[in-house]
């Protein structure tokens, strides 16, 4: 069964970093956009970034600049690595795949995992 899992939540100190992880299975996931989302509460999820196929990334307008997105080929994974968080980064994150060149939709990622929690706070 194809499947995505997120890791590597957790609690942080403003200004810190954290990397979190997604691995999938399934080949064809090699082959499809990983893109990260994010949900706090009251709010619309809400697009970080993603992958290509190509290894190209590109990121919402809220993290850009603090934000870096890697795939590991041979563990099949993918890596959300966000600097200076604040708490406004508290959110429950995503990731999925989309068999889209570019995808920041979230009706166009038609696999999802589970979510892992980030909680930024002092």
């Amino acid at each position: 069964q194809q499947q995505l899992v997120e890791s590597g939540g957790g609690l942080v100190q403003p200004g810190e970093s954290l990397r979190l992880s997604c691995a999938y299975s399934g080949r064809a996931f090699r082959g499809y956009t990983i893109g990260w989302f994010r949900q706090a509460p009251g709010k619309e999820r809400e697009f970080v970034g993603a992958i290509n196929r190509r290894n190209g990334t590109y990121f919402g307008s809220s993290v850009k600049g603090r934000a870096t997105v890697s795939r590991d080929i041979v563990k099949d994974t993918v890596h959300l690595q966000m600097n200076s968080l604040k708490p406004e980064d508290t959110a429950v994150y995503f990731c999925a795949a989309a068999d889209r060149f570019i995808a920041t939709i979230i009706g166009e990622y038609v696999h999802w995992g589970q979510g892992t929690q980030v909680t930024v706070s002092s």
